[in-house]
């Protein structure tokens, strides 16, 4: 695999993360994580831990976008089909799981900085609330 092999890879890998990062962790599907038991059930846990989850949804897009960047070897007629399949779904799973890491650390790397803002913004508001309850003005304001 070389090329747009690698992007293809990727891309389908980035399509896997955002995929089971919605499922297992978004609102939108808690109702369906929660109708099968949460992190409780096995099934519940397969669809509340993304990396669980994006095994399932590699299964999938790698048939119906065609990536399969590894090949099997041996020709052992549908046995090679069936295993290229499933070593290129983990290698797309796990591409996602790394992908996912770095998603992650952005995402909480920027809500660290919106959560600074607010504290900042918070303090100003404070003080400024402060000084106008206690009538006492800035020096060299009229």
């Amino acid at each position: 695999m070389i090329g747009a092999g690698w992007g293809r890879l990727l891309a389908v890998s980035l399509v896997t993360m955002g995929l089971s990062h919605t499922i297992a962790r978004e609102r939108l599907f808690a109702p369906l994580r929660e109708r099968l038991g949460g992190k409780q059930t096995w099934l519940g846990y397969l669809v509340s831990c993304p990396y669980c989850v994006s095994h399932w949804i590699a299964a999938v897009v790698v048939p119906l976008t065609g990536t399969y960047p590894l090949d099997v070897v041996p020709s052992w007629g549908f046995a090679s089909t069936l295993l290229r399949w499933v070593l290129s779904s983990v290698l797309v799973a796990v591409v996602a799981a790394f992908l996912r890491v770095i998603f992650y650390f952005v995402d909480e790397s920027q809500g660290l900085v919106r959560r600074e803002q607010r504290s900042v913004e918070e303090e100003v508001a404070t003080k400024q609330a402060l000084r106008e309850n206690t009538g006492h003005r800035r020096p060299g304001a009229r």
